[in-house]
């Protein structure tokens, strides 16, 4: 493999264990604190905002992309960004009802949602152990769904479904502006010069839209979001959230889709449930049938047989063009 595919398949891992320290923080430090979901997510993407564009503003060419950036595709980051939302709600409104375990791993499936949906709108997966790799991931996510306490919250299971959905969308449209297109990922299509808007200047703008977005929500919600509002022992797990399950995480996954494609990408943050679990198990206690330890067993191995899934005749057919 070469260096630019190699630090493509890092990013999404690195990605997917970011995600992973989401819903510690929330449900171990800011939950307990008595901030609720929706003003958490204000806070976190507020964070993960300024963290952004300090770093966009601290790179000379990050600045001279972003003067250059045409209101087109400002548009279109914003509005991706702002569609972020729809994930992080149903996410986290989950993870108020049940085991984060649970949520992450019922989270997995959404791997296979873009799978089929690069089929038509992205880079596929172009062999058989790739897709062999995908259905390896999926068992492994319906053997979790077998591990279910009878007095599950329902709704939370619902809600939990729904975001793979929402996320499988969200990470197509990241992909789409970073310029991947049917049959090519971006860092193809440039020539091995990576995303179409650079990672700072794409990161910055699509989470200032996510940010926007949720404080409108809570606004509308009437959520008490003034700093005074805040009690003291929920600021440490915001910072977290925002910096770590938010900044780095979306701007790292960005990164790894121009590199290698959404599909080839979101297949490498499955790592995800894999930190949860071992998050939720070491510092809230809570515990796993052998059969969700099973489940997750094989995601893992899904997700490291995914790192040799990939067609070797790309990169090179690619960067060999005049």
């Amino acid at each position: 493999m070469d260096r630019r595919r190699i630090v493509g398949i890092a990013l999404g891992a690195l990605a997917g264990a970011a995600y992973g320290t989401g819903p510690l923080f929330f449900k171990g430090y800011v939950h307990p604190a008595g901030v609720d979901w929706i003003a958490m997510l204000v806070w976190r993407f507020l964070f993960a905002t300024l963290v952004s564009w300090v770093w966009l503003l601290s790179q000379p060419r990050a600045r001279a992309e972003l003067r250059e950036l045409d209101r087109r595709t400002l548009v279109r980051l914003l509005f991706t960004g702002a569609f972020f939302i729809v994930n992080a709600s149903v996410y986290y409104a989950s993870i108020e009802r049940i085991d984060i375990s649970l949520v992450a791993l019922l989270m997995s499936a959404y791997p296979a949602l873009v799978a089929v949906l690069c089929l038509r709108l992205g880079y596929k997966f172009q062999s058989r152990l790739a897709w062999g790799s995908l259905g390896i991931v999926i068992l492994g996510t319906v053997l979790t769904i077998g591990g279910v306490k009878p007095d599950t919250d329902r709704e939370g299971i619902l809600l939990a479904l729904l975001s793979p959905v929402a996320y499988a969308v969200y990470i197509v449209l990241t992909a789409w502006m970073a310029g991947e297109r049917p049959g090519q990922t971006a860092d193809m299509r440039s020539r091995g010069r990576g995303a179409e808007v650079s990672p700072p200047v794409a990161g910055a703008v699509m989470m200032t839209g996510t940010f926007v977005a949720t404080m409108v929500v809570g606004i509308v919600a009437r959520e008490p979001l003034l700093p005074t509002q805040i009690p003291a022992a929920a600021w440490p797990g915001l910072l977290g959230i925002g910096i770590v399950a938010a900044a780095i995480a979306i701007q790292a996954f960005y990164a790894s889709a121009a590199r290698i494609g959404a599909a080839q990408a979101s297949l490498m943050a499955t790592v995800e449930p894999v930190v949860v679990i071992i998050l939720g198990i070491t510092f809230l206690n809570e515990t796993f049938s052998p059969i969700r330890v099973l489940g997750a067993a094989i995601v893992l191995a899904g997700v490291l047989l995914a790192q040799v899934a990939t067609p070797s005749e790309a990169r090179t057919i690619v960067l060999e063009e005049p």
